[in-house]
């Protein structure tokens, strides 16, 4: 059960990719991932959700082509996206530890989901500081100011799907991390 949901979740991440609105003035284009990302977390527990994550980055990095734009290889890692790639790992694992404490609160869970978020979005933030040597101020309007609302919007709706979800028998074998 865990294999498959981990690889459930390797596909969403890999579908969400392909969900992409590119922005005229960031190289980061917004994507469908970070929903997939924090719902792999919440559903599976930190441990799994960091499985899945890890999973889908060293499938991309082998060589399919399950990155944003069709991207591959380790090299696809060092370009503008490689620490929000990197950020996955963190938010799902911080999402997966947060919420089982949450006990079902809707806005303790969107709060988590939030955090979660934000530790993301700052791991791509410090690889574009890293790799373009921006200013905080340019670093805030290219790599975390221009996702906060379609984030909030994914983290909300991650939360309820959660919640829904989480009831259901079939995730509570999930749990035992």
């Amino acid at each position: 059960m865990r294999v498959f949901a981990i690889s459930v979740f390797v596909v969403l991440t890999t579908l969400g990719a392909f969900v992409r609105i590119p922005l005229p003035f960031t190289p980061v284009p917004l994507t469908l991932q970070t929903f997939f990302v924090l719902l792999s977390g919440a559903l599976l527990g930190g441990n799994l959700g960091v499985v899945t994550q890890v999973s889908y980055i060293l499938l991309g990095v082998s060589g399919l082509p399950i990155f944003s734009q069709v991207g591959s290889g380790a090299v696809y890692l060092f370009g503008p996206t490689g620490g929000y790639l990197l950020g996955f790992v963190f938010a799902a694992l911080l999402a997966g530890k947060i919420v089982r404490y949450c006990r079902g609160n809707l806005l303790l869970i969107f709060g988590a989901l939030c955090l979660a978020d934000f530790v993301l979005l700052s791991c791509g933030m410090l690889w574009l500081k890293v790799i373009f040597g921006y200013s905080l101020n340019k670093l805030l309007l290219i790599g975390f100011i221009p996702f906060i609302p379609g984030d909030l919007l994914k983290a909300f709706i991650a939360s309820v799907v959660y919640l829904k979800l989480k009831s259901r028998r079939t995730l509570a074998c999930l749990d035992r991390q």
